[in-house]
């Protein structure tokens, strides 16, 4: 089964609850544009052509919005299918884009900074022909391979092509800060999924179900793959959230101690020496040829956080964790998800979990046509504010308050910290319409069914609205 045919099979599945029309579904479910393209590109004094793609799964909303990944594992089927996730995805965490998804078949490791400069710009340029980038039609983000810097290029790139336009700068998100970036927006996609598992095991009935005691403080935790994603995971959920790190698995091996590993520590070894078989005193390392092994380690919690389709029916019986959470795209076949139900994993899904990046990218967004960024308003007045009230409490107690206090009930909040406040708000929210539906209806069985019913009844409720469907 393709990734594309298993998100279909998770939608048809899902859609049997809906009571929704057939023709309304239909449409719901099928990619309105894929576009694939072969442009020229010279390297190192020959012409090679570069194979890429842009996916707009739905057009309910716009702009539509998605990632442009860079890997040699590309392919139509794929980017189809993370497209037709983004427009779930966005939908379940109330943001106002249509899914859409982008994928240059490559392996960036392969070329220099100033190489992928040129092939970055160059697929850029086809966007920008085809109409198929900017703030109000489609808006690319970082996504496997790629980072703030090729957003940076595609920026650029846009704005040479569409000076005039005032709100270019919402033309792609991810970028850095000091270029109409956004605070915050290179976690966000960890620290989403930190609030969504803290959010799920903080529900008593349902940790008590799977034998956990609710809360994250002294879990277990496995986390295969170390890139933005799982190390971003890995770092809030064991500074903030008291989890306990066992193993950490990368393509060439993994280690594990049952004491726990020091994430930051590890992390460090890996950029220094360029592998995480490095780590000094793990109770056992993985070789490259056994590194899936990292994914069936005992624990209370499993963050695949790499490529899709790593659990499958082929290792699923394997799995020894209490819960999964899916930081990845896709990271288990539909198959594989059978497989786990039947032995009581819970299964927090990726189209809720990782979408941190893209919620905090719509922060970046609405930044850019404000043109103005957050906290610029409101932060000194905030903190006049609570100046006043700190002095009125001492004045009203005859007690004072230390400096270190002082400062910290006093500050008004930064940009960083509303963004923050934004993504909990929204993956806290989401969390809980998702168990509500699977709550009121007791036919479902699993969070990924109830995450689907969710949106494809939030994506209807767009297309009843223009009278289409009765």
């Amino acid at each position: 089964m393709s990734f594309f045919e298993s998100v279909e099979q998770y939608f048809d599945h899902a859609a049997q609850f809906t009571n929704l029309d057939k023709g309304l579904l239909a449409q719901i479910k099928s990619c309105n544009s894929v576009f694939r393209m072969n442009f020229p590109v010279k390297i190192d004094g020959e012409v090679k052509v570069i194979e890429a793609y842009r996916v707009q799964h739905s057009h309910h909303r716009l702009p539509t919005k998605g990632g442009i990944r860079y890997s040699n594992h590309v392919n139509q089927d794929e980017v189809m299918a993370l497209a037709s996730l983004m427009t779930y995805k966005c939908a379940i965490v109330d943001v106002p884009f249509g899914g859409a998804k982008g994928g240059v078949k490559i392996s960036p490791w392969d070329y220099t900074p100033e190489q992928l400069e040129r092939i970055t710009r160059r697929y850029t340029t086809e966007l920008i022909k085809h109409n198929m980038i900017g703030p109000a039609i489609d808006v690319p983000a970082p996504d496997y391979g790629t980072g703030s810097r090729e957003m940076a290029w595609i920026y650029d790139t846009y704005r040479a092509f569409k000076g005039s336009d005032i709100d270019a700068a919402g033309c792609v998100t991810g970028k850095p800060v000091h270029q109409s970036g956004v605070n915050g927006r290179e976690e966000a996609t960890g620290r989403g999924v930190y609030y969504g598992i803290r959010e799920c095991m903080n529900v008593e009935e349902d940790m008590t179900a799977i034998g956990l005691t609710p809360g994250t403080a002294g879990k277990t935790m496995v986390i295969q793959g170390l890139g933005n994603v799982g190390s971003f995971t890995g770092k809030i959920a064991q500074d903030e959230g008291g989890v306990v790190i066992i193993g950490i698995g990368e393509a060439e091996g993994g280690i594990y101690h049952p004491d726990g590993i020091d994430i930051h520590e590890a992390i460090r070894i890996r950029k220094e020496t360029g592998s995480i078989l490095n780590y000094p005193g793990a109770a056992q390392y993985f070789a490259k040829t056994e590194r899936e092994k990292i994914l069936e380690l005992p624990c209370d919690i499993l963050v695949p956080a790499a490529l899709e389709s790593v659990i499958t029916r082929a290792n699923a019986d394997r799995i020894q964790a209490k819960i999964i959470a899916e930081a990845a795209n896709g990271p288990i076949s539909a198959p594989g998800a059978d497989i786990l139900l039947k032995k009581k994993v819970l299964i927090i899904p990726d189209m809720y979990l990782n979408a941190g990046g893209v919620t905090v990218s719509y922060f970046e967004w609405l930044k850019n046509l404000s043109h103005t960024r957050f906290g610029r308003m409101e932060k000194r007045f905030n903190q006049n504010q609570f100046e006043r009230l700190v002095e009125l409490v001492e004045e009203t107690t005859g007690k004072p308050i230390n400096p270190k206090e002082r400062a910290l009930i006093a500050r008004g909040a930064d940009e960083i910290d509303l963004v923050r406040s934004g993504l909990e708000e929204t993956m806290i929210s989401a969390y809980h319409e998702i168990r509500n539906v699977m709550v009121s209806h007791p036919e479902i069985h699993d969070m990924r069914t109830a995450a689907f019913v969710l949106a494809i009844q939030k994506i209807s409720s767009d297309y009843l609205s223009l009278g289409i469907w009765p």
